[in-house]
């Protein structure tokens, strides 16, 4: 018997979108959820005082690049994950994947983190039974590619 081709329902969605938003440090950052899909999720970063890593310069700070991409990658995984777990209802699926943790993440620094608004997108590169791999990549406003990255999930 074969599976209908796995989609991610507004419920699902909600489910994904509830489970980041309640992470403390994901508020404090001010990361903001934009498009979820099961080919790429996009996050959103406004740049404020706070973040700032060269206060010279006005630069994103290295570490709040890397928590972004971490969080974007993390968020693909889930998803990712979510089409092995589509037999379970959507509060078990939640429980189990709740367990999802980084295993590796590279991030290759490319420029200077400079702008009003930051955009980190995800694409699954690999869902097995229990690692997920994820590329992703920060822009700045005007289109600028300030960093890649590539994770490496545990996802259930």
């Amino acid at each position: 018997m074969s599976q209908s081709p796995f989609t991610l329902t507004p419920e699902l969605e909600d489910a994904v979108r509830a489970f980041f938003e309640r992470i403390p440090f994901n508020r404090l950052l001010g990361i903001q959820l934009g498009e979820m899909s099961t080919e790429r999720v996009v996050m959103h970063l406004p740049m404020k005082d706070e973040l700032i890593g060269n206060f010279v310069h006005g630069i994103l700070h290295g570490g709040v690049i890397s928590s972004l991409l971490d969080v974007v990658g993390g968020a693909m995984a889930l998803i990712g994950a979510f089409e092995r777990h589509q037999h379970l209802s959507g509060a078990e699926r939640m429980a189990r994947l709740s367990r999802l943790g980084t295993i590796d993440l590279r991030i290759d620094y490319l420029r200077p983190g400079r702008g009003r608004q930051f955009t980190a997108t995800a694409v699954l590169l690999r869902s097995g039974n229990k690692v997920a791999v994820v590329r992703s990549e920060l822009h700045a406003d005007d289109g600028t590619l300030v960093a890649v990255g590539t994770g490496t999930y545990l996802c259930g």
